[in-house]
């Protein structure tokens, strides 16, 4: 069901010029607006990879549909695009949101941790599993994530440890940018989806460290891929259903050549994986 927007907390960083609004649910959401400055297409990526990626159980924030009304517009006048010296409204109706993990007023989320940090988040194993989803809906951006403790089991339920454990959890988000962004194609470039800190690879040794994420794409069900569409709003498409269509059917025709594609971001042209055995 879609839920209201609420109020503004703040502007967000991005090309994508989202904000962070409270919605009538009392949940935080980064939106992405129908006609952000990147493309209304985006908005339909961001929705198919937040229902894709929690099927194969990366950690993701869970998504939304924010109904924004004129009425919320006029009471929060700061919700607007800025294009070089021009401000350009956000149209009211239905736009996407990113669940914030928590309020924001208590919440500390960094999208950057050091590497003696990053060595303990509790589900960094995540960002081989995204690598695998990225490389098969070909990400033209590099990963994008952010990190904030929090009770280990309230968030990561797969995990078998303590009720009462903290940790650092990781979720995988900003996902606009799959089937190259606005343009809804599949490159095959080894460089794609990348994350910008190459230790979250270090330890990979060949195709059985990308388990179990990549039998699950490899047998993704289509009954999946059938929901994820049915729930994207009209007005999100304006008419580019059976372009989505196509490129959806081409996606899963797709699936069994991650294998490969992986093992070519462990090329030793790209040193992505410098364990991986060189043939």
């Amino acid at each position: 069901m879609p839920v209201d927007a609420h109020r503004l907390i703040r502007k967000m960083r991005g090309g994508a010029q989202a904000h962070l609004i409270e919605a009538a649910d009392g949940h935080c959401y980064v939106v992405k607006f129908f006609n952000n400055p990147q493309h209304r297409r985006i908005l339909v990526n961001e929705w198919i990879a937040a229902v894709f990626l929690r099927y194969l159980g990366i950690a993701t924030p869970e998504p939304a549909i924010i109904r924004v009304t004129p009425e919320f517009l006029t009471e929060n006048p700061e919700v607007y695009f800025q294009l070089g010296s021009s401000r350009l409204p956000v149209e009211p109706g239905w736009h996407f949101g990113s669940r914030f993990p928590g309020d924001p007023a208590r919440l500390v989320v960094y999208d950057f941790l050091p590497k003696t940090l990053l060595a303990h988040v509790e589900n960094r194993s995540d960002f081989l599993g995204t690598l695998a989803f990225d490389q098969w809906l070909g990400n033209a951006d590099s990963r994008q994530a952010i990190f904030f403790r929090a009770r280990l089991r309230e968030w990561l339920p797969a995990y078998e440890v303590h009720p009462q454990r903290l940790g650092f959890v990781a979720q995988m988000i900003d996902h606009g940018f799959i089937f190259d962004g606005p343009h809804w194609r599949l490159g095959d470039s080894p460089l794609q989806g990348l994350y910008f800190q190459p230790e979250v690879y270090h330890h990979v040794r060949g195709p059985d460290d990308f388990q179990p994420w990549l039998d699950r794409i490899i047998h993704f069900p289509e009954a999946v891929v059938d929901a994820a569409l049915s729930q994207i709003p009209s007005a999100w498409l304006e008419g580019d259903e059976p372009e989505l269509t196509r490129l959806l059917e081409n996606a899963l025709r797709r699936r069994k050549r991650v294998a490969d594609l992986l093992a070519n971001c462990g090329s030793p042209r790209t040193k992505v994986f410098p364990g991986w055995p060189n043939k």
